[in-house]
């Protein structure tokens, strides 16, 4: 992925008012994140803790949704698997994260959600940067290529959903 700017990344969410995009956290040094390991980017909110922000890099341009999670009790024994990188997490590693859709069905309540890495670092996890805390990823007979191309596919599946208006 390439670089964005702060003006790039407010300026690309779909299903929020732009109101709501200019008062977002936006990751502090955005410089210093590894743009080259990212297909995505993801960052939870510090002051909101049941929020979270994703940006891509899609065929129409970037596209920028904002994320919710319920407030649901998980258990902290059972093994969940993120449904865009296939990683497994133990406890809260995965979270289900929800968002409105785009355009008028958004307005009117309309939502989407999966099951992602809570922590929304995909892209890490897929290229061995980061671990799961207690669980180890498994050895997939996919490339490193295949993996991340896949990640992307169920990436871009979800944002089809978020910005289907009907």
């Amino acid at each position: 992925m390439r670089a964005l700017t702060e003006n790039e990344i407010r300026e690309s969410f779909v299903n929020c008012s732009k109101g709501e995009a200019r008062r977002l956290h936006v990751p502090r040094d955005l410089a210093a994140l590894p743009w080259a390991d990212l297909d995505f980017l993801g960052w939870r909110d510090p002051g909101a803790p049941d929020r979270g922000y994703l940006v891509a890099e899609t065929a129409g341009g970037l596209v920028g949704v904002t994320l919710r999670t319920p407030n649901v009790r998980r258990s902290l024994t059972k093994t969940n698997v993120c449904s865009l990188c296939v990683t497994a997490h133990a406890g809260s590693g995965v979270a289900l994260l929800t968002a409105r859709r785009a355009g008028a069905a958004g307005r009117e309540g309309n939502t989407v959600g999966t099951y992602i890495c809570a922590d929304l670092a995909c892209p890490l996890y897929v290229r061995g940067i980061r671990r799961p805390a207690t669980v180890s990823r498994p050895d997939e007979s996919l490339s490193l290529e295949e993996q991340v191309a896949r990640t992307v596919a169920n990436l871009d599946a979800f944002l089809a959903q978020v910005l289907q208006t009907a």
